[in-house]
This record gives C-alpha cells, structure tokens and sequence, in this order.
C-alpha cells in the first residue's frame, strides 16, 4: 500500500485527490493549518497539524510520515491577494517549496525500493505575457503577478530536485473548477450570485474584467492527472488543461443558462476595483504530453462544469 502525504487537503483539489488515492488503495495522510479536522477531508485519511511557514515542523511531519510521495498542494492561491500579501506568497509558494524538497530528499529509500516521489501542484500563471497559444511545457515562463512569480520559483525548484536524482514533477494546472471552490475565486462568485440572484436574495453580480479568456476543468479531473503523475515512476513537467478557453463574459452567460435566465446583462455591472493591476493574456493549455504519458482526458466539458456548481449552489445536488 502506498503512502501519500498531501499538504492543502483541506482545500478545493486536495479533497479531491485525497478522495482519488483512497480508491486506488493509498494510505493518504495530510498536513493542515487548522488544528480542527475540515469536514471536507475524508474520514479515512489521517491529519496532521502543521503551517507550512513553520519550515521545522512541516519537515518533521514528512519525516514522521515517510510518504513514498509528497504531494504539494497547499498555497496562497489567489492572484489577487498575493498583491496584497506579496511576501507571504512568496514564503508559502516558494521558500516552503523548498523546504519539502529537502525534507523528502532526505528520507531514506523506500521499502519497496522506489524512488521517493514529489509532485508540485503548479500553476498557468507561470507563463503570464505567454506570447503563444496553447502553451505547452516548453512555453517561456513570463509570470505577470506576484503568485504566478512564486509559482514559478517551486516550479524551477522542482526541476533542480529532479535533476539531482529525486523524482519530481510539476504538474501544471489550468484553471479547475467544482462546488468545492470557495467564493473568494470568481467562478463560485458567478455561480453563488446566479443562484441567489434567481432566488431574489441578490440584485446584481460586480464582476471585474469580463474579457480575461481561460481554460477552465473539472476539479476531480485534474485531481485524477495529479494522482496518476503521483503513481508514475517517470517524473517530468506536465500541463493539465482541457484545450479550451472561455471569457470570463461566457462563464457568467453559461451561469445564467444553467439556471434558465436568458437576459443577463443588466444583472451584471463591472466594478474597476475587481480587475487586477496587470492581467495575464490568454491562458490556454497543450495537455498533450499527460494523455499521451499517462492517459488522461477530461470528463467534463466548459458548460457540464459550470452547469453543475450552479446546479449546487441552486441545491439541486
């Protein structure tokens, strides 16, 4: 049985993987910053207690856990706030990156044998002012914010661990979606505000940039990409995306689809303090490499993932 430890299982696609590795058989332990178990981590998997910027404690834990694969999932994930808190982005998403990869670089050799693994849950704001679309993983890594900045140091950490002999990989992820997004990410806003704006418990949706184009997925896909890049013996950089890119204006048009309202637009206004101070351009990914290495394909199409976080939120499911 393999061992999994998965820092950020409280969150959005740590939940998810962690739900993954149990079906496959893992024994799966995670690391949190709350000291209180999230009822969204399953039941079966064991919880530690650890703030990633507590560098000794978080190596303690991977040394106490031993997991033939590490997977990185914890972060100050939002662009937004990592203008307002540039340095604990950096420390969380970059220097903590580092630690972990000392501290599962320096565990002994498996009992099976195999090399230990890592896996860096990275980002597609690493390629930022990409100047090519689809980006692939050769694309030049030109972040144009804080968070995609730090991102892009784990990433390049990541690189220079596997190069010295550890097997690790950095799986880059597109924009991924579910009920489990929380509403300080615009998706749930979207999905959130439709479904109480047709309840009639909310008059309006304030948006930012309506024209900021992505490519957006189903979360428990790409928990399973991140599972079977854990299970891999061959480690390597990988782009999770579906292909696809959509405006932030088709989101919230397939938001009020989903929920059977046709005219939008007055319910929409556009507020300058939503759009941030620099924008990537048009994030679209190239996942041909991880279907082809590994087999994997998206289940869920742009309208099914929307459909459904409006579908939940609306408490049909």
């Amino acid at each position: 049985m393999p061992r999994a430890l998965i820092t950020g299982v409280s969150g959005q696609t740590g939940s998810y993987l962690a739900e993954n590795l149990l079906a496959r058989g893992w024994e799966v332990h995670g690391v949190q910053r709350e000291d209180t178990r999230d009822p969204i981590v399953p039941a079966p998997v064991t919880v530690h207690q650890a703030d990633l910027a507590d560098f000794p404690a978080t190596a303690a834990v991977v040394a106490a856990v031993a997991p033939d694969t590490l997977f990185n999932l914890a972060a100050l994930s939002s662009v937004a706030a990592s203008w307002q808190k540039p340095i604990e982005t950096a420390l969380l998403n970059g220097a903590a990156v580092a630690n972990l990869l000392d501290a599962v670089s320096a565990l002994p050799p498996a009992d099976s044998g195999a090399l230990r693994g890592f896996v860096q849950a990275s980002s597609a704001e690493l390629f930022g002012a990409a100047d090519e679309s689809p980006q692939t993983e050769s694309t030049p890594i030109r972040p144009v914010n804080p968070y995609g900045a730090s991102k892009a140091y784990g990433h390049a950490l990541v690189g220079a661990y596997r190069a010295a002999g550890l097997r690790a990989s950095s799986v880059i992820l597109y924009n991924h979606e579910s009920p489990r997004r929380p509403e300080a990410f615009v998706t749930r806003k979207i999905t959130a505000g439709v479904a109480r704006i047709t309840r009639g418990e909310q008059d309006e949706l304030v948006l930012g940039n309506l024209d900021a184009r992505r490519d957006w997925g189903w979360a428990p896909d790409y928990a399973e990409a991140l599972a079977l890049v854990g299970d891999s013996d061959f480690a390597s950089d990988y782009i999770v995306a579906t292909g696809e890119s959509h405006t932030i204006r088709d989101f919230v048009a397939a938001a009020f689809s989903a929920a059977g309202i046709d005219e939008w637009e007055h319910l929409v206004r556009v507020d300058p303090a939503f759009v941030r101070p620099v924008d990537a351009t048009e994030l679209r990914g190239d996942s041909s490499r991880l279907r082809n290495a590994l087999g994997w394909s998206p289940t869920k199409g742009f309208a099914e993932v929307v459909a459904a976080m409006v579908s939940h939120d609306l408490g049909q499911s």
